[in-house]
């Protein structure tokens, strides 16, 4: 099964990306998403990060989720290469999401070739049938 694709979109950048569980798909998501930037694949799993999220449903917990990889590479120039073992609960009316991101600091061995500005609930679907597809619309 292939991690994700991109697809046409006009101004923004819209993705896909695919798991056998929810949490596989919400791990590929983030790699799609920092694909944009950087080529994960290049990047170093010196650093590990813990990650924990909440949000009211799956489609903000996936927003939050995703932003925190935007917010991790503004405050800590941290490259994410990997999101692993990711977690979904539900408590209550909530969900929560934990997991570890692995990657590197920016240093000049990288290259950054791309912005993410921001993660937007345009176009984002989630669902399942015999596997989870995620779709995500980010601004550029």
């Amino acid at each position: 099964m292939q991690r994700y694709r991109f697809l046409k979109h006009t101004a923004d950048a819209k993705f896909q990306a695919f798991g056998r569980t929810l949490e596989e798909a919400f791990s590929n998501t983030a790699i799609a998403m920092v694909s944009l930037m950087w080529d994960w694949e290049k990047i170093e799993k010196r650093e590990v990060i813990q990650v924990e999220v909440e949000g009211r449903d799956l489609k903000q917990l996936l927003v939050i989720f995703l932003e925190e990889a935007i917010y991790l590479l503004d405050t800590k120039n941290f490259l994410l290469s990997s999101a692993e073992r990711v977690k979904i609960e539900r408590r209550g009316r909530h969900y929560l999401l934990r997991a570890l991101f692995k990657g590197d600091r920016y240093s000049d061995k990288y290259k950054i070739f791309g912005n993410v500005k921001a993660v937007t609930y345009n176009e984002m679907k989630i669902k399942s049938n015999d596997f989870f597809m995620i779709q995500v619309v980010v601004d550029i």
